[in-house]
């Protein structure tokens, strides 16, 4: 998405953007005291930083029946896998969210993302819910997907796309400025969609398991940067909605968040 910004691919006038790489749980993190002027963050953050952000309508990470899965080493039916304890890439991220609706009670130990799969292959923990590469490489380490909370999701919503990640842009900005960062980075998603290979070449630099697969990481890309990264589209938006409305009535977010969209 930001490779047009970070090879300067593009125009941004007198815009300067720092770039910032860090896992979406400390993105999630550092947003609570704004730390940055624009970043990423999981859709169920966003339900506890909407006054100090406004979401994008660009930037947007959803699964369209594909999302977050619970792996295991053993075949666990879906009856026995609430009874496991799941690893957990965050108690702020979307995955998260979306596993405590599928299953309450479900008891959760938080680890950093990319060690999740190997606790999981080595026995450390009975199960674990992959973000990221790791669904697409589960199966390299003999692991059973349990269930696609993305799957999930689209079953219980009449096929909408289940909301993962979004983009979002500080309140206090200047409403000329921000309007003018939005722009930028809606260009650099449009161009990496237009140089596809030039933006995956550049990806790849920061791949996870997936250097040596130019096929599966291309896939993986395509799973969440697309069209949809443009612009949320309608049915994006209410999934967005519909998302936190639940975790509000389900007890897992504090306050029923009002979803409004920076345009």
């Amino acid at each position: 998405m930001h490779f047009a910004l970070a090879r300067h691919k593009i125009e941004t006038g007198d815009i300067e953007f720092r770039h910032v790489l860090e896992d979406i749980q400390t993105l999630n993190l550092r947003a609570e005291t704004g730390d940055y002027e624009v970043t990423a963050i999981s859709i169920h953050a966003y339900a506890y930083l909407s006054e100090t952000y406004a979401l994008l309508p660009h930037g947007a990470s959803m699964g369209e029946k594909y999302g977050p899965m619970i792996v295991a080493r053993e075949a666990y039916s879906l009856d026995t896998i609430t009874e496991q304890t799941v690893a957990v890439p965050g108690l702020q991220t979307s995955a998260y969210l979306a596993l405590k609706l599928f299953a309450p009670d479900i008891q959760t130990v938080v680890m950093p993302f990319d060690e999740i799969q190997p606790a999981v292959a080595r026995g450390d923990v009975a199960a674990g819910l992959l973000i990221h590469e790791g669904q697409l490489t589960y199966g390299d380490d003999g692991l059973h997907n349990i269930i696609d909370l993305g799957v999930w999701w689209a079953d219980e919503t009449g096929g909408l796309p289940l909301p993962l990640g979004g983009n979002v842009i500080r309140r206090d900005l200047d409403p000329d400025l921000a309007r003018r960062v939005s722009v930028c980075l809606r260009e650099s998603i449009a161009y990496a969609l237009d140089h596809r290979e030039e933006a995956l070449d550049y990806a790849l630099e920061y791949a996870r398991g997936l250097e040596s697969t130019r096929d599966r990481a291309d896939t993986f890309v395509g799973m969440y940067v697309n069209e949809r990264t443009l612009d949320y589209g309608e049915d994006g938006r209410r999934s967005v909605q519909l998302f936190l409305d639940r975790g509000f009535e389900a007890g897992l977010i504090p306050n029923r968040v009002d979803v409004k969209f920076a345009e």
